[in-house]
């Protein structure tokens, strides 16, 4: 294991169990943000970097009894976690890394990743993996509960021109990794940006 999941693992298996607690007003954030991505009833969707589930329970809601939700992170604290939530009940939960999904090419009919493209190793090809699984046509929605200048805030920081997550650098990237962009938010209380799987 790289030493750029080493230090993912332990960042968040050391918050792990109040994860949920830190951030209580975020659920419905989270339901909106999957409202907005428009899911269909029987969707097959995959929650990339579910943390503690905090989404399964809007994208169960979102694709009925007929769909599937697959939540999966790579670090184990925080799936334990989604499961003493009950969130499994909400869908299979999977301990594995996004950049290497044990899943068949486009099996898959959208990718929810919440806070996730922050902590990826390799932006590019770690987007490009999540195209594989999504069918053409297929959706991602890159989500947070909160927008960029209020995250940076949050951690002390200030916003720079080379944010990945600024519009200008995540279009080009989303178009080098498979997908296309069909919005951007970014306000205080959200930032979504939702792309389509190219052909």
């Amino acid at each position: 294991m790289s030493e750029d999941h080493t230090h993912v693992q332990e960042f968040f298996g050391a918050r792990a169990a109040d994860w949920d607690r830190r951030f209580p007003g975020d659920e419905p954030a989270f339901t909106t943000a999957v409202t907005e991505f428009g899911l269909r009833p029987g969707d097959r969707v995959l929650d990339a970097g579910c943390g503690t589930g905090r989404a399964m329970t809007a994208l169960r809601a979102a694709v009925g009894p007929a769909g599937t939700v697959l939540g999966v992170d790579l670090t184990p604290q925080m799936l334990a976690a989604a499961r003493r939530a009950g969130r499994d009940a909400e869908g299979a939960l999977l301990l594995a890394d996004v950049a290497r999904l044990p899943l068949r090419d486009e099996v898959l009919d959208a990718v929810f990743a919440a806070g996730l493209i922050a902590h990826l190793p390799d932006p590019g090809a770690n987007l490009r993996e999540l195209a594989r699984v999504v069918r053409p046509g297929g959706g991602l929605a890159l989500f947070h509960p909160i927008g960029r200048a209020a995250l940076a805030a949050r951690h002390g920081r200030e916003l720079t021109p080379d944010d990945m997550r600024a519009e200008h650098n995540l279009g080009p990237l989303l178009t080098g990794s498979g997908w296309d962009m069909a919005s951007y938010a970014d306000d205080d209380d959200r930032f979504l940006a939702l792309a389509v799987r190219r052909p």
